[in-house]
């Protein structure tokens, strides 16, 4: 085995979304762990975050998927392989990935991926496109759920050379943690959005596109007001609509739609996400489409609130119904709006033991140490 693990990851950018943060609590541990640590990105707002004294900061154009800059980024990330001797190259996108698969080819060095998604295809082209993802020696699955998507579409490609495992993501469970959050926080939060907390908090937390679910939970909002007039409540819709106005529109106009506009809020964004979880009293995960791992699930267990979410994909994975949370049935507002009225009955007591076994599962099954261990430790099998 070489003296040392030299490990490059390469993301598209460094934002705050559960592949981006994976990377970048991966690319810290690396190096507490006496291993040198590179990553390469176009950008992000995790940027500024990184400690530039133990990762190796490169920026290139890698979020593109222009072939010609696949091409260029092939050439610099060789370049970079063969001069710093790297041994490792994990990538977390496909645009990237196939500038590491091409320059892993040429130099030699191992090639990880991680399949943070099913990256829907309609056509073959789009496919070959999506397949770079496992030619790797080894393919990290996200979650059973995606293992499954992998195993059961691109089979063709797994050869026994190959390695293909599930590595659940994992979250900071020390940052999604209810003491983290002072009484001060809470109180400025309620009274900057004039939240009335003798109301139950229902949070969606999630960016505006239609495949989260919105417009389906607008619409359980609208069945627990009408049929449960007594069981007060707001409900916050937490996200950025990245550009989709008119998808924001249509949620602010299916507001108006059903006279919901004293009872349901939009907030755009918010950084300190621990922050919403706190002042909630219910989180909700109603996407439509199956969610590769769910990290809105991981978190609000975290933070020991209850979890309600869609019976489909990793949420299946991540929480234990009717013990540390409620999975309903996916696409259907009237299995949403039963699930949310039923824990208006719950008591005080219930509530709470859930909040704890919720935080206990996370605990033990996605913490974010667990991840990287994991990771670190099959960067060493393939080494050795």
């Amino acid at each position: 085995m070489p003296s040392k693990l030299k490990v490059l990851q390469v993301i598209p950018k460094l934002g705050y979304g559960g592949a981006e943060t994976g990377c970048y609590d991966l690319a810290h541990y690396l190096y507490e762990n006496n291993c040198d640590s590179f990553l390469i990105t176009s950008g992000g707002e995790l940027l500024k975050y990184v400690n530039k004294k133990k990762v190796n900061l490169i920026r290139l154009p890698v979020h593109s998927k222009n072939p010609i800059l696949i091409l260029i980024n092939f050439f610099i990330i060789s370049f970079i392989i063969l001069f710093y001797k790297i041994n490792i190259v994990h990538a977390r996108s496909r645009a990237p990935a196939w500038s590491c698969y091409l320059a892993t080819k040429v130099t030699k060095a191992k090639f990880f991926t991680t399949f943070h998604g099913t990256y829907n295809f309609r056509n073959n082209l789009k496919k070959f496109y999506n397949s770079v993802m496992v030619r790797s020696d080894v393919i990290i699955a996200g979650s059973n759920f995606i293992f499954s998507h992998i195993k059961k579409n691109y089979s063709n490609l797994l050869t026994e050379k190959k390695k293909l495992l599930v590595i659940f993501r994992g979250i900071n469970v020390d940052y999604f943690k209810p003491e983290t959050i002072n009484t001060e926080k809470e109180t400025k939060f309620l009274e900057k959005f004039k939240l009335d907390k003798s109301k139950k908090i229902i949070l969606l937390p999630g960016r505006l596109t239609n495949w989260k679910g919105q417009e389906m939970f607008i619409e359980s909002l609208n069945l627990l007001k009408t049929k449960e007039p007594n069981k007060k409540f707001i409900g916050i819709i937490l996200g950025s609509d990245q550009g989709r106005s008119l998808f924001k529109k249509k949620l602010v106009a299916l507001v108006e739609k059903y006279r919901l506009n004293s009872d349901v809020i939009f907030i755009d964004n918010l950084h300190e996400m621990p922050l919403a979880y706190k002042i909630s009293d219910i989180v909700v995960s109603s996407s439509i489409e199956p969610e590769a791992f769910g990290r809105v699930s991981v978190e609000a267990q975290s933070m020991q609130k209850l979890i309600v979410a869609s019976d489909i994909g990793g949420s299946n994975e991540t929480i234990i119904n009717d013990k540390t949370g409620f999975l309903f049935k996916a696409g259907d507002p009237n299995s949403l709006y039963q699930k949310l009225a039923s824990i208006f009955d719950l008591s005080d007591d219930t509530i709470k033991y859930m909040g704890i076994e919720g935080r206990k599962n996370i605990i033990q099954k996605f913490n974010v140490e667990k991840m990287c261990f994991s990771t670190y430790s099959e960067y060493k099998k393939i080494i050795n």
